[in-house]
């Protein structure tokens, strides 16, 4: 941590050096002593996973940039002018602010902004600019519609880039919980561990109406109280659901094609939970709640009929969905169309429903010269980066004075 160098990363400890990052002390070093510090601090941000030759070569000692005209004195005045009075323009009497200055030495690194990786990493399509740089290779990028496995290939204005939807949710989302995932059951496990639950779900399966029909020799009353609920219990409550939904399908014309769509992957959902004989409390309370969301919405009881395979809780769900307000029928209709948007999948790498990772809050933002559109993962690279009076379109955590001696120091062979 004592030669601690920030990186393009939104890991949390690169976070912590750029809160704590100061500029280099100079009166204590020589002018040689200063450039190769200012030049080794920022090219560990500056595309550290170039190699130092192919960074040279890409050096420009020229500096892009733009100056802003007022179109309407260009348009009221020919420049004569500015040849009036003594031969410096007449005076005014009230003279404007002092334009801000250029950062020209904030530019030093643009050529690096026009590769495909950098470019990918600005756009937030990845959390680093070496994952990004693992996409291309890997084959997860497309160039203009083709396919473009090389990272350093530089982008030209009008370019636009497409990334894999999925591992921009993995790259920028919220990772799991391995400890909770691993108890609880629902992480991806392997076909072998899936075949012996199956079996054992057709033979519960088989087994249910058997026992269903057989009366209860124990009263309710001498058996104690438990906290939790059984795997077997959780079965039936599911079972029970199960059967709703499907009296709700039932009568599909009075139902629209979405809330078909949103009955029949509840379904699938629900079938796949009793299939893998390993639901949580939490999981049961979830889908009570899913389908009290779908009756509120659709207006139907559901215990019209079969009532007596319902459970106690699951039975509850009609009167609550009559006592509802319009205030309340409202939340629950957005909390549906939130679960129909981003929904909960066990099967996906990252944590779901989708949150942004933790710390990104402090990288969120996109350069002038790339136009993103995150709902298709896509990005045009508008034009090259450039420099304006008081900005420079290139982001660097590094003053001025920082980036002044590293473009000296690649200046002395020029």
């Amino acid at each position: 941590m004592r030669r601690k160098k920030v990186r393009q990363t939104w890991n949390k400890y690169n976070l912590y050096n750029i809160s704590r990052m100061q500029t280099p002390t100079a009166y204590d070093k020589t002018f040689f002593q200063q450039k190769w510090k200012s030049k080794a601090l920022t090219r560990a941000y500056h595309g550290e996973q170039i190699k130092e030759k192919h960074w040279e070569r890409m050096f420009r000692r020229s500096i892009p940039a733009v100056v802003p005209m007022d179109h309407e004195y260009l348009a009221k005045h020919d420049g004569s002018e500015l040849a009036a009075g003594r031969g410096s323009g007449l005076d005014e009497a009230e003279k404007g602010r002092n334009p801000a200055k250029t950062p020209y030495m904030q530019m030093t690194f643009h050529p690096t902004e026009r590769r495909l990786d950098t470019a990918i990493f600005r756009a937030l399509f990845a959390s680093s600019a070496r994952q990004a740089r693992q996409f291309v290779t890997h084959g997860f990028v497309k160039v203009n519609g083709k396919r473009m496995i090389y990272p350093g290939y530089m982008l030209n204005p009008g370019d636009m880039f497409q990334v894999d939807p999925e591992r921009v949710m993995w790259a920028t989302g919220a990772r799991k919980d391995q400890d909770k995932y691993e108890t609880s059951g629902e992480y991806m496990t392997t076909p072998e561990e899936n075949e012996p639950v199956d079996e054992v779900a057709e033979e519960d399966e088989d087994a249910r109406p058997a026992s269903a029909e057989s009366p209860s020799t124990a009263s309710a009353a001498d058996a104690p109280e438990a906290t939790e609920r059984t795997p077997e219990e959780l079965r039936k409550e599911l079972t029970a659901l199960m059967d709703q939904a499907k009296i709700l399908l039932k009568d599909p014309k009075d139902l629209s094609p979405k809330q078909k769509i949103e009955l029949r992957s509840f379904r699938t959902n629900l079938k796949r939970a009793i299939s893998r004989n390993k639901a949580t409390e939490s999981e049961a309370e979830d889908y009570e709640s899913q389908l009290a969301a779908l009756t509120a919405r659709l207006a139907v009881s559901p215990s019209s009929s079969n009532s007596s395979t319902s459970s106690a809780n699951t039975s509850a769900v009609p009167t609550e969905v009559e006592d509802l307000t319009k205030e309340q029928a409202k939340l629950l209709k957005e909390a549906l169309q939130r679960a129909h948007e981003n929904p909960y999948d066990p099967s996906k790498p990252y944590l779901t429903p989708w949150a942004p990772r933790p710390y990104m809050s402090a990288f969120a933002f996109i350069p002038r010269y790339l136009e993103v559109s995150h709902s298709i993962c896509s990005a045009v690279y508008l034009r090259h980066p450039v420099a304006r009076p008081g900005l420079a379109e290139v982001p660097t955590p590094f003053h001025k004075e920082t980036n002044q001696l590293a473009h000296a120091w690649y200046l002395r062979r020029r």
